[in-house]
């Protein structure tokens, strides 16, 4: 869905770590209680990479500390579900990042998105940014669950597929079908059962940023 149409075309994406004094004015949604996400940008440094045009909130990328064997309380409808593998990731060092959604077009703390910024590459500048915080921040590690290649899949899920976290030197550890994302995507009508399981496929992909250092 479209926000504010009497917007001008959008102009230049600037990105930025967030912080702390961001929690209350940028949207947060599915990032925990205020108090947690305090709690959590005061350990780790950020909780996310927000895009803006002006002043104006336009996308972010939350992450979050890896937790090994993190399982996800409700499916696809909780947000740690980005940090469950199904027990398919490999051992990885402390201090890895996972990521966790995409949030393109995110004018305000709702479900609408502006379609205005589809297709810009504020995704890929997201993920660029991101990577680009996690080394000068000294993490070890990125991991990322990459979501399926079709387009309605990716935006219905925040994701990105394969193919973005490989061209930034990612390697994909594991791939499988998700039985509950597959039941969702038909079951709304962003896929159907032809299209499975290419349209259910999700990925673990790991980055070792000190091997980049």
């Amino acid at each position: 869905m479209t926000g504010d149409t009497g917007m001008s075309t959008p102009q230049h994406i600037a990105y930025r770590a967030m912080a702390a004094s961001d929690v209350g004015s940028v949207p947060v949604g599915c990032m925990g209680e205020p108090d947690e996400l305090a709690e959590r940008i005061a350990s780790l440094g950020s909780a996310a990479i927000l895009a803006f045009e002006g002043d104006r909130h336009v996308g972010q990328l939350q992450f979050r500390r890896y937790i090994p064997g993190q399982r996800s309380p409700n499916n696809i409808w909780d947000p740690v579900y980005w940090m469950d593998f199904d027990g398919r990731a490999p051992t990885l060092p402390p201090g890895t990042i996972s990521v966790f959604c995409y949030h393109v077009g995110q004018l305000d703390d709702t479900d609408d998105r502006d379609s205005r910024y589809f297709g810009r590459g504020i995704g890929a500048g997201l993920l660029d940014r991101m990577l680009e915080w996690a080394s000068a921040t000294g993490a070890a590690a990125v991991v990322a669950k990459a979501s399926p290649s079709l387009r309605p899949v990716m935006g219905f899920m925040g994701g990105q597929p394969v193919e973005v976290y490989e061209e930034r030197g990612f390697q994909t550890v594991a791939s499988w079908s998700d039985p509950d994302l597959a039941e969702a995507v038909v079951e709304r009508g962003i896929a159907t059962t032809e299209q499975l399981p290419a349209a259910a496929t999700v990925s673990c992909c790991v980055l070792n940023l000190s091997e980049r250092r």
